[in-house]
C-alpha cells in the first residue's frame, strides 16, 4: 500500500536554445515541475514532470499567454498532489484512476476551457504519479524497472533490449547543418514535424516543400539498422490534418518525390475528435496525443491505427502500462515518444522503451528524445544528473546502449531527484 503524509511542490524553468515550433505555435521553455511526498517512516520520494501545454490542449495555449498557460498546468499539479494526501492505495495506478475525474474538472474550471483535452490533466499529473511509483517501489523493495511493474502487465514489458534507437527532432526550424551533424552521428531514424501553421492547402505546400528538402539531403544515407538500408523518416502530424483528402494529397506528394517508402511512421494526422479509418493508408499510422486511457487505444486501432506512442513523461507512467497492455492485446507496435523531457525525467522514459520488443522493420526499440537539440543547460543537466557518466545516459553512433548496469539499477530512475530535491 501507498500513502504520504505531507508534500513539498516546486518549478524549475528551463529555457530553450530557440523557439520550439510545432502545431502552428511556438514555446520558449519548458517548466518542471517537482513534487516530493514524505511519508512514514521519515521516507522522501521527489519526481519531476514537464509541462507540455501546446501539446496536450491548443485552446489553453491559445486563450493565454506562455506563462499563463504553464501556471494553470502547474496549479493542476499540485492540486493532483493533494487529492492524494493521507489516502491510502494499493498501488500507483489505482491511486491515479480514483482521481482523474476531480482532477479534470479542476482543470476544466482554472483554465476555463470547458472541453479540457484529457491529456491536459495526465500531462499535469506525471510528477505526482513518478513520485507515487518511487514511494512504491520503497514498500515492494523493487531495485529494477521490471519488478516495480505489477505482475499482471509485467508481461508488456518482458524484453530487454541491448539497445534503442535515440529519435531526434526534426523541426520546421532545424538547420540544415545540424540535421547532417546528426545523421553523421549516426541516427538513423529521424522525427520529422509536419502540419505547419496556415490554411489547410498553405500547411500541405509547406510540409510538401520541407519534406522534399530534407529528402534530397538524406535520401542516398545508408544504414544497416533498417530493412532497406536507408535512413527512416517518422513524421508527426500532431493532428493538423483536417481530412483524409489532405493526408492522401500528403502521401501523394512524398511517393513522387520518392521519400514514401522510407516512411516507418505518421503520427497523429487527425484532430482527436475525429473518427476516421486509416486501414487504405500506405503507412503505419500511430495515436499519441488522441490516447487518453485503453478504450482510446481500442478505437484508434479498429480505426487502422498501427501503433501507439507510449509517453511516460507525458501521460504518466500509470496510464502508459495501462494503454500499452491493451495495445499488446490488439497487436499494435508500442514505441517511446519524448514530451521535451529533461535527463531525469528521460530516465523513465529510456526504461519503457528498454522492456518493449523491437519495433516492425527496425533492428530495435525506439524511444524518441530531443533534449539535446532543444534546451539552453542540457549539458549542465547532465552533470546534475545522479548517475552522471553511465554510459547508457548518452547515445553512441544514434542508440543508447544498455548493459547490465543499466537493468540492474533501474536506469537511474530510483536514484534521488539530484538538484530538483534541493528545491522542494
Amino acid at each position: 500500500m501507498i500513502a504520504f503524509r505531507d508534500y513539498g511542490f516546486a518549478v524549475q524553468r528551463e529555457p530553450f536554445c530557440r523557439p520550439f515550433h510545432f502545431k502552428g505555435g511556438s514555446f520558449n521553455e519548458k517548466w518542471i515541475n517537482i513534487t516530493s511526498l514524505h511519508a512514514e517512516p521519515e521516507i522522501r520520494c521527489t519526481a519531476i514532470g514537464g509541462n507540455a501545454v501546446l501539446w496536450s490542449d491548443p485552446a489553453v495555449f491559445a486563450a493565454y499567454s506562455e506563462t499563463g498557460g504553464n501556471l494553470i498546468m502547474s496549479l493542476v499539479a499540485e492540486r493532483a498532489v493533494q487529492l492524494l494526501r493521507r489516502k491510502e492505495y494499493p498501488d500507483p495506478i489505482d491511486a491515479l484512476r480514483s482521481i482523474l475525474p476531480e482532477l479534470h474538472e479542476f482543470g476544466c474550471r482554472v483554465s476555463g476551457v470547458e472541453r479540457l483535452r484529457p491529456t491536459f490533466t495526465l500531462n499535469a499529473a506525471v510528477s505526482l504519479d513518478l513520485a507515487l511509483w518511487k514511494l512504491y517501489a520503497a514498500g515492494e523493495a523493487a531495485g529494477t524497472f521490471a519488478g516495480l511493474i505489477p505482475r499482471e502487465y509485467r508481461g508488456v514489458f518482458s524484453h530487454r533490449q541491448k539497445a534503442v534507437a535515440r529519435v531526434p527532432l526534426v523541426t520546421y526550424n532545424l538547420p540544415e547543418r545540424e540535421l547532417l551533424d546528426l545523421v553523421e552521428e549516426g541516427y538513423f531514424l529521424l522525427k520529422i514535424k509536419i502540419g505547419q501553421a496556415g490554411s489547410q492547402s498553405e500547411m500541405l505546400e509547406k510540409d510538401l516543400q520541407r519534406l522534399e528538402w530534407i529528402h534530397k539531403l538524406l535520401r542516398d544515407r545508408r544504414t544497416d539498422q533498417t530493412g532497406n538500408g536507408r535512413l527512416a523518416y517518422y513524421l508527426d502530424a500532431n493532428g493538423r490534418y483536417r481530412d483524409r483528402e489532405s493526408l492522401l494529397a500528403l502521401i501523394s506528394g512524398l511517393e513522387k518525390t520518392g521519400a514514401l517508402e522510407q516512411v516507418v511512421l505518421l503520427e497523429e494526422p487527425f484532430p482527436d475528435d475525429g473518427e476516421i479509418d486509416v486501414h487504405d493508408i500506405p503507412v503505419r499510422i500511430a495515436a499519441d496525443e488522441s490516447l487518453h486511457d485503453p478504450g482510446d487505444v481500442r478505437r484508434k486501432i479498429e480505426l487502422g491505427y498501427g501503433a501507439v506512442a507510449l509517453k511516460p513523461a507525458g501521460k504518466t507512467l500509470s496510464m502508459s502500462v495501462l494503454m500499452a497492455a491493451e495495445a499488446q492485446r490488439q497487436g499494435a507496435a508500442l514505441f517511446v515518444a519524448d514530451s521535451a523531457c529533461v535527463p531525469l525525467l528521460l530516465d523513465w522514459n529510456r526504461n519503457v522503451a528498454a522492456h518493449l520488443p523491437p519495433f516492425p522493420g527496425l533492428s530495435c526499440g525506439i524511444l524518441e528524445s530531443n533534449g539535446p537539440q532543444n534546451f539552453a543547460n542540457w549539458e549542465a543537466m547532465l552533470r546534475e544528473h545522479p548517475c552522471h557518466g553511465a554510459s547508457w545516459l548518452e547515445p553512441s553512433g544514434g542508440m543508447f546502449l544498455l548493459d547490465e548496469g543499466f537493468y540492474s539499477s533501474g536506469g537511474g530512475i530510483f536514484h534521488p531527484a539530484g538538484g530538483y530535491e534541493r528545491l522542494v
